[in-house]
């Protein structure tokens, strides 16, 4: 267990064994979490520019004529209804 002092602002300073833990480096931030049980949890918050390329697809992307195209194939399908 680690302690921690609070300051007279209400200020903490994480611990070196924690921000490593969380991989968090000064000025990322993190949030708080208060359970229902009464425990607290301090996650990270990940800049989403950092998810960039985290998910493969497959899927292309489509020109402006792919999607003209495909307006005007989905618009004869309903005039045939």
């Amino acid at each position: 267990m680690t302690e921690i002092k609070i300051t007279s602002k209400g200020q903490v300073t994480l611990p070196k064994v924690i921000r490593d833990h969380l991989n968090i480096q000064p000025g990322d931030k993190v949030v708080f979490r208060i359970q229902p049980d009464g425990f607290v949890i301090v996650e990270p918050i990940i800049p989403i520019q950092l998810l960039r390329g985290f998910v493969k697809t497959e899927v292309k992307g489509v020109t402006l004529n792919d999607m003209k195209q495909a307006i005007l194939e989905e618009g004869s399908n309903h005039d045939r209804s």
